[in-house]
């Protein structure tokens, strides 16, 4: 019955900011090139969702690492559909790179759109990196960031895979740093048979960024590598701390 009555306000809560949003964004469209006002309007609704239940937290490690008057290619680790709502925390404007299929699903493809997402289509990968390229560039000159999963699908084991390399060609060819973060507990917010877990907390953890003269001067392959080995070591510290 609790989970019912979540899900309503939710509906409601998407049906009213899904208005809001096609109208901020026709009326904001001449002087937000960087749909600030559309990201405000996902922040909120992603703050009715984390914020209704009592026992749900978002916990952002590591905030002073963020520049705000940067703009990043942000990579971060993928273990559920929750990964992209529970960022909205983040004091950043931000687009998403995300696979054709995740814009068929009812709201969230139209939020997505409306926002100026990256869309792909993965059976063509150097279709893919080109749109990536071009519209990750674009995005970039304008001040807003760039969210990519390197490891370009979710993983099964909740462990961090092996890196691909469009976000560190991206971060190079637009002269930006790379921004680092870690999510966990993102898997834990739904039981079996669709039943809600009422205690959750999420860890979002942002490393340092690799600023754009380092990115620019180290290996593709090397900064890859790197940043992968200090994602894997902050996810085993934030796991190690939850032990505690």
């Amino acid at each position: 019955m609790l989970t019912l009555l979540y899900a309503l306000i939710v509906l409601v809560a998407c049906t009213v900011l899904y208005a809001l949003t096609f109208v901020a964004l026709v009326l904001c469209w001449p002087f937000d090139r960087k749909r600030r006002v559309v990201h405000a309007l996902s922040k909120l609704l992603t703050d009715i969702i984390f914020g209704l239940p009592p026992h749900w937290h978002r916990r952002v490690v590591g905030a002073e690492n963020v520049d705000r008057s940067k703009a990043y290619v942000i990579v971060l680790n993928h273990n559920s559909m929750v990964d992209i709502a529970c960022f909205y925390c983040v004091p950043l404007v931000f687009k998403w790179v995300s696979k054709r299929e995740v814009y068929k699903i009812p709201f969230i493809g139209r939020f997505l759109l409306a926002h100026g997402d990256i869309i792909i289509d993965r059976g063509s990968a150097s279709e893919a990196m080109g749109k990536v390229t071009e519209r990750g560039r674009m995005w970039l000159s304008r001040g807003a960031s760039v969210c990519i999963f390197p490891e370009g699908t979710r993983s099964k084991d909740g462990e961090i895979h092996r890196f691909k390399a469009g976000a560190f060609l991206l971060a190079k060819k637009a002269g930006v740093p790379i921004l680092p973060v870690v999510l966990d507990g993102t898997t834990g917010l739904m039981r079996g048979n669709l039943r809600l877990n009422w205690r959750n907390t999420i860890t979002i953890r942002i490393l340092p960024p690799i600023e754009a003269e380092r990115v620019q001067n180290t290996d593709t392959k090397e900064l890859m590598a790197g940043v992968r080995d200090d994602m894997v070591a902050a996810l085993a510290e934030i796991r190690e701390e939850k032990k505690r």
